[in-house]
Order: structure tokens, then sequence, then C-alpha cells
């Protein structure tokens, strides 16, 4: 017999994980390549970011209230599509967000020990996972002291950075030089910071009363998680400008500096290692929990099945994802990964939203949220829309071979 994860999970502990993954560390270093991409087109391709994530976040509600179990996506394709969509987007997620977990592991390193920063991503991610593995509960209280520190770091960047002499409105305008095609670049870039939302729903077995829980909680981190990038964006770019915030390697470091807060740097620094540890957290969470849906499902080594009879939670998924996390955390590129996350999981939430469309209502929605993820998907760099194809083939093929 199957055995069930523990409900502990009420609706401000839901918002809070959600929170925690998308107000982390992708406001801290996706501007930079945003702003490189779209120029002054910064703020609509947050804009467009931030649409398409609305789309994906009620579809993901609706399905998660009609299916509230563990896997997200990988279990509405399933039920609404047919068994290849759902281990399609569990497959698109698994590898997407391995790749996630590994920038926001390098994050930690690089601000925390720039000498040693694959040492110490690879031991944040041992030391999260020991969390994780004492039980959901845990891993939600501590997301909590992370979010609120990590909210008040970026309130400060704002508020330094719009009452300084430092301020021009005239660069929040349009340029000459921003493009239909940067525009949609960097918006499926800063789809990397927005995702964060999918860990609601992937908790789902973790819940309590899920049917109403998981439809209040994923609007309302997405909104919050809006209102705080739009703040950072406007105050970032209205100090740097579109041409010096995408050459910035630390955007929100620079902002604080051009807005002559010095004293507010180190606490910039700090800020950023808890909001990538509060991303990996919860992103652990979220892939541990797929990880274990698909293992149900025969397509992952069915001892990955196992849930600990003493705290409840997957942990021999949760063992494995932290150790090929720490391996890839250990040797990746930060900037890369990002490219590769966001194509992985926008092919997650194209099949999110076919699958809302077989729901028949809220079909407008649903159509515009795949077309959007398709657009975003393919308007990434080259190389990542490349990686992400050929990783996704290797599934598919894996699967067919499976199946025969």
């Amino acid at each position: 017999m199957t055995q069930e994860l523990r409900r502990s999970l009420g609706l401000f502990d839901a918002v809070v994980i959600g929170l925690g993954s998308m107000v982390g560390a992708g406001i801290f270093v996706v501007l930079g390549p945003a702003a490189e991409a779209a120029g002054n087109g910064l703020l609509p391709a947050l804009a467009l970011a931030g649409a398409v994530a609305y789309c994906n976040a009620m579809a993901s509600a609706r399905l998660a209230a009609r299916y509230p179990a563990s896997g997200g996506t990988y279990v509405y394709g399933r039920e609404r599509l047919g068994p290849f969509w759902g281990y399609l987007a569990g497959w698109g997620f698994v590898v997407g967000k391995t790749a996630s977990c590994a920038a926001m592991a390098l994050a930690v390193g690089t601000y925390a020990w720039p000498d040693q920063a694959h040492a110490v991503a690879a031991a944040v991610v041992v030391a999260l996972t020991a969390v994780n593995y004492r039980g959901v509960q845990k891993s939600a209280l501590l997301t909590r002291v992370l979010v609120a520190g990590v909210l008040a770091v970026l309130a400060a960047v704002v508020v330094s950075s719009l009452r300084s002499g430092a301020v021009d409105p005239a660069r929040l305008g349009p340029s000459g030089g921003m493009t239909a095609g940067g525009v949609l670049q960097a918006a499926g870039l800063l789809f990397f910071a927005f995702a964060g939302y999918a860990r609601i729903a992937t908790l789902g077995e973790e819940v309590r009363d899920p049917a109403r829980t998981i439809p209040r909680a994923v609007p309302l981190a997405l909104g919050v998680a809006l209102v705080v990038y739009a703040a950072v964006a406007v105050s970032v770019l209205s100090v740097l400008g579109a041409r010096e915030l995408g050459a910035s390697a630390a955007p929100l470091v620079d902002a604080a500096r051009a807005a002559g807060a010095d004293w507010l740097v180190p606490v910039v620094r700090v800020g950023a290692v808890a909001a990538a540890s509060g991303s990996l957290l919860a992103l652990l969470l979220g892939v541990s929990r797929t990880t274990l849906a698909m293992a149900r499902d025969g397509h992952l080594p069915g001892a990955l099945a196992a849930v600990h009879p003493r705290f409840r939670v997957p942990h021999h998924a949760e063992l494995a994802v932290g150790l090929v996390v720490a391996v890839v955390a250990a040797t990746a590129d930060v900037r890369g990964a990002i490219g590769f996350s966001s194509f992985g999981v926008l092919v997650y939430y194209a099949v999110a939203n076919a699958s809302a469309w077989t729901l028949g209502s809220g079909r407008v929605l649903a159509v515009a949220g795949l077309a959007g993820c398709l657009a975003l998907a393919f308007a990434l760099p080259v190389s990542s829309v490349l990686a992400g194809t050929a990783v996704l083939a290797a599934g598919a093929v894996m699967y067919a071979v499976r199946r025969s």
C-alpha cells in the first residue's frame, strides 16, 4: 500500500513556500541578463513574463484543486492528456529545476565566498537536503524566516535608490535599441524567477484542504512577487540605466553604490545568500515530490517512491535529488543554467495549460498561457533551446524504450 504524505501546510505556509521560490535569488541574478537582451524593454518584458506566469498560475491552481496529489503538472498531464505528456512534463520539470537548483546553490557560493563558490554550493545543497529530510513543516518554518529577510533587503534597495540623487526617470522610457525579439528573450529569462508558484502545486499532497487552499495560495504568491519585482526593477533601472544594468553581474549591489548607500552593499550580499538559500530549499522540495510521483508510476526507479515512516517525506527521492544537484553545482555555470532551466520549465507549463484546456472552463487563459510558454521558450538563447530540446528528446526516447 502506498504511504501518503502528511498534510501539515495551511494557506500562509503555502504562500510563503511559493514566495520562497519566486522572491529569491532570481531577482539578484536575472535582471542583468534580461536588461542585456531587452535594453529599455526590461519593464515590458517583466510585464509579459508576469502575464504568462499568471495564465500558468491559473491553470495550475484549477488543476491542483482537481488533482491534489504530489507531482504537479506531471500528474495533470497524465490524467488529462495521457501518460506520455505527463511524463514529458515531469521530465522537463526535473531536469530544468535540477539546473535551477544548481544555479541557486552557485548564487549562495558566489556571494558568500567567491573563491570557493563551487565548494560552498555543494555544501549548502547537502545542508538543505538534511533540513528537507526532517519534514516539510520544518522547511516551511525556515522559508518564512528567509522570505522575511529577503523582503526587508529588497525594500531597503528600493527606498535607497528612489530617494537618491542618481534617479533619472528618463531611463525608464523606451529607446531605439528595443526590439520585439529582445523583449521576448528577456521575458523568457525573467520567467526563471517567476516559476516558484509551481512549488505550491507540487506539494498538493501535503496541503490541508488542497481544493480550497491551492487556488487561493497560487495567485496570492504570484501577485506579491510581481509587485516586488516591479518595484525592484523600476528602482534599479532608474539608477543604473539599461546599458549599465545589462553589464552588471550584481545589479542590486551596483544600484546601492550608485545611490550612495555603500552601507547597504554587505546587507545586499547577505540578502542574496538568504534569497538563494530560500529558493534552493523550496526547489529541492518541488523536484523531490515530482520525482516521487514519477517513481510511483514506474518512470523512475521504484525505490524513489519510498516515504519515511517517521518524518513522512519521500526520503529516497530527496537524497537522490540532493546528490545530483550537489554534483551539478560543483561543475555548472550560473548563466547557462538559467536559460536551460527556463526552457525546461516553460515546456512543463505548456503541458499544464494544455491540460487545463481540457477542463472546459477558462479556455481563453489556457490558450494564452500555452502560446506564451512556447513563444518564450523558443525566444531564449539558441544554446539553451538546443540543449533543452536535446534533453527532452532524450527523455522521450527513454520513455519509448521503456514502453516497448
